[in-house]
């Protein structure tokens, strides 16, 4: 088990083409928001923009649609069919269509759950592009657990705290890293548990942990940075173990420069974004 280090983070982060365009840095597609549940796609959108990525998409339910435009000045938010201020089935065909163009997709964040958005969720886990599952990404597959061997042979990564891996069937008695490890070799994925000290886990046994953040990381809407980072990385071409390792470093590391500057009391999330530029610009000098 390997603990991540900013050299770890600084050799594996891509390079930048001086040469690129938007379209050369990766472009990434959201599927997060309902209805009292705003906040959530702006934070994974914003965190992507913040990390690198050319072009972000961000899709959305109709009902929020407007709120999520006003706030959103760099990413794309699109309206989506929806029922109850959630996705709903409908809006399957839509999101594939634009889904398909892209380099990664996430689902998840601030989704809320009924019946028909669930279903969703499972209905698109066949996406050919790397995924990421946060939130009620992964509580949509809550007793469907299985369904993910639909994903074999594609990259998948799910981002739970410790509630959300309980109820898709994790087992925490045996510790953090060996649940992390079982789980990931188990369903053939690439699993981010979050909490203090993260741990990274590969199907291939491979197992990280992380050594940056504080409590003050603990509120509403850090996760959405986290998985905004994640998805990034993934879109900009980053091999998925390296991305999430990376990612929950620098969002770690962020973190950590909020809490320097405005102390873990009153840091939100929106802090974790402003210093997520100067986490990866500050390597540079590492």
């Amino acid at each position: 088990m390997q603990e991540i280090s900013a050299a770890y983070v600084k050799s594996t982060l891509p390079m930048r083409d001086p040469a690129g365009h938007k379209g050369t840095f990766g472009k990434v597609y959201c599927l997060c928001g309902s209805v009292g549940f705003t906040g959530a796609p702006v934070f994974a959108s914003r965190a992507a923009v913040r990390s690198g990525s050319g072009l972000v998409y961000l899709g959305v339910p109709a009902d929020i649609w407007q709120v999520t435009a006003v706030k959103s000045d760099e990413a794309m938010p699109f309206p989506l069919p929806c029922a109850e201020g959630k996705l709903a089935p409908e809006a399957e065909e839509y999101i594939r269509e634009r889904a398909a163009g892209c380099d990664a997709v996430l689902m998840g964040c601030g989704l809320g759950r009924n019946r028909g958005c669930d279903a969703l969720v499972r209905q698109l886990l066949d996406l050919p592009k790397p995924l990421v599952l946060d939130a009620d990404g992964i509580n949509a597959l809550s007793e469907h657990i299985d369904m993910l061997s639909v994903r074999h042979g594609q990259v998948t990564v799910l981002t739970p705290h410790e509630g959300e891996f309980l109820r898709v069937g994790g087992e925490l008695s045996a510790g953090r890293e060996c649940a992390a490890a079982d789980f990931a070799k188990r369903h053939g994925v690439y699993l981010v548990l979050k909490g203090h000290r993260t741990v990274v886990a590969a199907p291939d046994g491979r197992l990280a942990v992380n050594s940056t953040g504080n409590s003050g990381m603990a509120k509403g809407g850090s996760g959405d940075v986290l998985s905004g980072v994640i998805l990034s990385l993934l879109g900009q071409g980053m091999a998925p173990f390296d991305a999430c390792c990376c990612g929950v470093w620098l969002h770690g590391r962020a973190g950590d420069l909020a809490a320097a500057e405005k102390g873990e009391r009153g840091m939100t999330p929106t802090d974790l974004l402003e210093q997520l530029p100067y986490a990866m610009k500050a390597l540079e000098r590492e």
